[in-house]
């Protein structure tokens, strides 16, 4: 279950290192002013991000100097936002309703910002449990530090956020301003979203249904990021700046390549995919379309990945699990119980099958799931279950079929063990980390992995299909 780090919502912005698409953006030009080719796409996504850390270190400038440095700075901000969120007020079709304040802040205080609001916003117990999740799909390596990873990769790509505690706007003190008006009509676009929509809600999700508020992070990032793709149509100029200012710096992206693929993809979802689920909806319905979808949510990641089943709302079905503390024994815990989605799902095949038509192919027609997640008293002894529900009979049997390749891939040693079943379709292995078992049944599948020794498979299994 890849990780969605914003499960308690934190409106900072990413982007990876980039150079190549934007080069492809010099190279078009303003020719993109009036199309939305696939092209223009990547780059906007890119552009919107609009975080690469590419400053000069301000440590050897006099105190003073400084001092002095920083007070122009923040003027010629001030000056700046009062500019862009006119302009970008225009092109969003949503008035001002009050300014918005900004100003700059060093590395130093955007790293406090980030330590202060994920240890606000995400507790040891649920960083550890993503962590674990990772390791258990294979997603992560063994020595993986979820926290201290994301710590340094926030830290190295944030470059500016908007803050609706505050209702605030900060830009990083190392980052030429000219050349970063994208990024403040992307983030000011946050501002009057927050205006009109009140962000401060999307603060508060309930637990257990990650999908659906990566869904709702889709609509904020990829209208912003509409947006700020027609702010910078309508500016080339100033396109052309923000690639100026990047060439002319030493850009680092050291962290976000070395994330694992999980992470990056996860981090990098909202923008790309809610960018062309915003525009879908633009096209159909203009902004005041964008603007409805704030009070008729996005369900699902298949409702961004498909617009037609958001503009059909197809909701996903509410999957249950019971809890099998019992049966595994008193001294484990259930440490997450969440749903994945299609679009983790998708990550969690392709993470192994490496053939992303293939895996996008198994993870569509999802209808909806539950997975819990259990720990032990020992290490390592970590037990997963899933229950999976799709549209259809062939769907669920594309995705056993799926699984079951990435099944055997994922671990180094298995040993299939034959299974009948007059009702079902069953494959079942003992592996280096446990026995695993994929069970279909009409149009849903149950996956197993991990089952401690000791504990009947039968009643575990007649437990979980209850």
């Amino acid at each position: 279950m890849p990780p969605d780090p914003f499960k308690k919502r934190m409106l900072v912005e990413f982007i990876p290192h980039c150079v190549g698409r934007l080069t492809d953006y010099m190279r078009v030009g303003p020719k993109m002013s009036k199309q939305f080719n696939r092209r223009f796409v990547s780059v906007s996504t890119c552009l919107a991000l609009c975080l690469v850390l590419v400053g000069a270190s301000l440590a050897f400038v006099p105190q003073s100097a400084g001092i002095a440095r920083s007070t122009t700075r923040n003027a010629a901000i001030v000056a700046t936002t009062v500019a862009v969120l006119q302009e970008t007020s225009e092109i969003r079709q949503l008035s001002i309703l009050r300014p918005v304040r900004s100003g700059a802040q060093s590395r130093s205080e955007i790293e406090r910002m980030i330590v202060k609001n994920l240890d606000d916003q995400s507790s040891p117990a649920d960083l550890h449990a993503t962590e674990l999740a990772l390791k258990k799909q294979g997603l992560a390596p063994p020595d993986f530090q979820y926290r201290h990873f994301l710590v340094k990769l926030l830290t190295e790509q944030v470059a500016g956020y908007y803050d609706p505690k505050v209702r605030r706007f900060y830009l990083a003190d190392w980052i030429e301003l000219e050349g970063q008006k994208p990024v403040m009509a992307h983030e000011l676009t946050h501002a009057l979203q927050d205006q009109h929509f009140n962000l401060r809600r999307f603060e508060k999700w309930p637990k257990g249904d990650s999908d659906a508020e990566l869904a709702a992070h889709s609509l904020i990032e990829g209208d912003a990021t509409l947006a700020m793709t027609l702010y910078m149509a309508k500016n080339p100029l100033v396109a052309l700046a923000f690639v100026r200012s990047l060439s002319g710096n030493s850009m680092s992206s050291a962290q976000f390549k070395q994330a694992p693929r999980a992470l990056r993809e996860s981090l990098l979802f909202p923008y790309d995919q809610g960018f062309e689920w915003a525009n879908r909806l633009y096209k159909r319905g203009g902004w005041k379309m964008v603007s409805d979808s704030f009070s008729k949510l996005p369900q699902s990641s298949e409702q961004i990945l498909h617009p037609e089943k958001y503009f059909s709302y197809e909701s996903p079905l509410k999957i249950a699990l019971p809890d099998i503390r019992s049966e595994l024994g008193t001294s484990w815990k259930r440490i997450d119980y969440d749903v994945n989605g299609e679009w983790s799902l998708y990550l969690i095949l392709d993470q192994f099958l490496q053939s992303p038509a293939e895996s996008r192919r198994a993870a569509s027609g999802w209808a909806g799931d539950r997975y819990a997640l259990y720990e032990g008293p020992k290490a390592n002894a970590v037990f997963l279950t899933e229950l999976t529900a799709w549209d259809t009979e062939g769907d669920a049997h594309e995705f056993f079929e799926a699984y079951t390749k990435r099944t055997v891939r994922r671990f180094l040693e298995t040993a299939e063990v034959k299974r009948n079943s007059e009702r079902s379709e069953v494959r079942s292995w003992q592996t280096n980390q446990g026995p695993v078992l994929i069970e279909l049944r009409g149009s849903r599948v149950l996956i197993v992995e991990g089952t401690p020794g000791g504990v009947d498979p039968k009643t575990l299994l007649k437990t979980l299909w209850q």
